[in-house]
């Protein structure tokens, strides 16, 4: 059986990360989304291990103490991160997993992982970023100021990354990203128990 591994996507917000990972979600097989532990509540309509894992601040702390994430943050008073077991679980299933996270929870799983694929959708342009968001009509002028901000630091990380894709036109980029996910797929270390047996008879 072939392993798994992580595959790890970052990129500013409004350069389409959504929309390509839903796209890969309906695409490629062996694909699971990374469940992320919180404290916070569960809100109406989430579900316990699917939209993610709920533990309370206590047993949260405990696995930090534990070394049980793989990246973690402390949010608007409640903590969230990537628990180590369910991606290691999944990776040894053959499963490859999807996690969408910033540059700073990407270099920390960098750290904690030697199975981490880590690709980087970059805008064309930062102008065309901008376009982009306030073509959604969503932001007010100070959200796309910080936004833009956020942009700017982001893109100084693309070295640390496996991968840059930029999301010129959304299916070149799916196609690109799809491809890196296939050549991932095939390389060799991820083969499990190699034995080309001879047959006698040839």
């Amino acid at each position: 059986m072939k392993k798994g591994f992580l595959l790890v996507i970052s990129g500013p917000s409004g350069v389409g990360k959504g929309t390509v990972l839903h796209d890969l979600m309906n695409t490629q097989t062996n694909l699971v989304y990374s469940v992320s532990a919180t404290t916070r509540k569960k809100r109406d309509g989430e579900i316990e291990g699917v939209s993610y894992f709920y533990i309370s601040h206590e047993e949260f702390e405990k696995m930090i103490e534990e070394d049980k994430f793989l990246e973690y943050a402390h949010v608007h008073n409640n903590y969230y991160g990537t628990p180590k077991d369910f991606v290691e679980n999944k990776i040894n299933e053959g499963k490859i997993v999807i996690l969408e996270i910033d540059v700073q929870g990407a270099i920390n799983i960098k750290k904690n992982t030697d199975n981490g694929v880590f690709i980087f959708l970059a805008p064309p342009s930062l102008t065309e970023l901008k376009n982009r968001i306030v073509g959604r009509g969503t932001e007010t002028d100070e959200d796309i100021k910080i936004r833009m901000h956020n942009a700017r630091k982001e893109l100084e990380y693309i070295k640390d990354y496996d991968y840059l894709v930029v999301n010129d036109h959304l299916n070149t980029a799916i196609t690109s990203v799809n491809e890196i996910i296939n050549a991932e797929k095939h390389k060799v270390f991820r083969e499990e128990n190699l034995d080309f047996k001879e047959n006698d008879n040839e």
